[in-house]
Parts: structure tokens; C-alpha cells; sequence
């Protein structure tokens, strides 16, 4: 199963898929290529240090969607790598119908338990609100912003003696965890 992952930051969702793929935790699944839409992205060099070719396209003029020429030279560009599966993996862009139709297999890690907390900084959603567990969703993705079918979750329990930057790192150690395990689940399935 051919996977390429889509992100915009420090590459830490990325990273632990490709330590999964380097001890062969990943099934079937190989990790072809990284594409990012910003140009000095941590994902880039997280890429380089595991050898997959990795990449920063422009993202256009919109901050946050990709729009006609962009979303045109990003869906070739993928294409190219011929994967079965993409993975969304903190790229925050929101995708539109013709990038669906061009991928049908496209998941996204949320630092929620969703439903819940749907959206942009979703951790600290939960934590304003004072929920008692947290945690984390990997879902395929729909039009509607984290709305798609739910693939797996990891909950992760609010501690007494939690911030709101210890519960953060607590959600990402779970992503890092959980992502991984679906993108094996689904190397069975697809």
C-alpha cells in the first residue's frame, strides 16, 4: 500500500509513521512520499532523514484551502507517487471535491475525541470546556470538516496536575501512537 502524507508543521505524525514503516510496524504500507505547503516545514527534513523523497509545493494565495492552480499542481503531484492511500498529517488545508475524487482514500489524524471539539486548536477546546478525558481521532476524510467516518480513537485521560502544554504533548504522544496503528489496520483492508 502506497502512502503519501500531506502536512504543514514539525513533521511529528510523520516521523512516527516512518519509524512504525522502519520496524516493520506498518504492515504493507510504505511511506512514497511527503508533500508540505510550507517551505520551511520540519516535515521536509524529517522526509530527507528517512529518505523519502519529500517536497514544498506553493499552496497559492488562500490561507487555507488549496484553490484552482494550486490544488491542480498538488493533485499531480500525488498522483505521481500512485498512492493508495493519503494521509493528512497536521496539513492545515482544508481539501475540496475534486481532491476527493482524485483520492479516494484520505485520512486525517484530530487531537480530539471526536465528535467533539471539531476544528482548529481542538486541545485547548477541551480544555476550556474542562473535560476529563481528551484525546485523539483518525477518520477518513469528508467535504465537512472532520466530520468523516471514524477510524480509531485514543482517549487520554485530563490529569489533575495537567496544563494545558502537558496535555498537549500527552494528545500528540497518542496521535504518534495512533495513526501508525490504523495506517496498519487499513494496510489489511484496502
Amino acid at each position: 500500500m502506497r502512502v503519501v502524507i500531506l502536512g504543514s508543521g514539525k513533521g511529528g505524525n510523520a516521523e512516527a509513521i516512518l519509524r512504525a514503516q522502519k520496524e516493520n510496524r506498518l504492515g504493507t504500507a510504505k511511506v512514497v512520499g511527503i508533500l508540505t505547503d510550507m517551505p520551511d516545514a520540519g516535515i521536509l527534513k524529517v522526509g530527507e532523514l528517512y529518505g523519502v523523497e519529500s517536497c514544498y509545493l506553493n499552496p497559492g494565495e488562500f490561507r487555507t484551502k488549496l484553490e484552482g492552480e494550486a490544488e491542480k499542481i498538488y493533485i499531480d503531484k500525488i498522483k505521481s507517487w500512485n498512492p493508495d492511500l493519503v494521509v493528512l498529517a497536521g496539513f492545515l488545508r482544508l481539501v475540496k471535491e475534486s481532491f476527493l475524487e482524485a483520492f479516494p482514500n484520505i485520512i486525517n489524524i484530530h487531537p480530539s475525541l471526536l465528535p467533539s471539539f471539531k476544528g482548529l486548536h481542538a486541545i485547548k477546546q477541551a480544555w476550556d470546556y474542562g473535560v476529563k478525558v481528551a484525546g485523539c481521532t483518525v477518520h477518513r476524510v469528508s467535504l465537512e470538516v472532520d466530520e468523516g467516518e471514524i477510524l480509531g480513537q485514543l482517549p487520554v485521560k485530563v490529569e489533575p496536575q495537567d496544563s494545558l502544554d502537558s496535555l498537549e504533548e500527552r494528545v500528540h504522544n497518542a496521535e504518534h501512537a495512533l495513526l501508525p496503528s490504523v495506517i496498519l489496520h487499513l494496510s489489511k483492508t484496502l
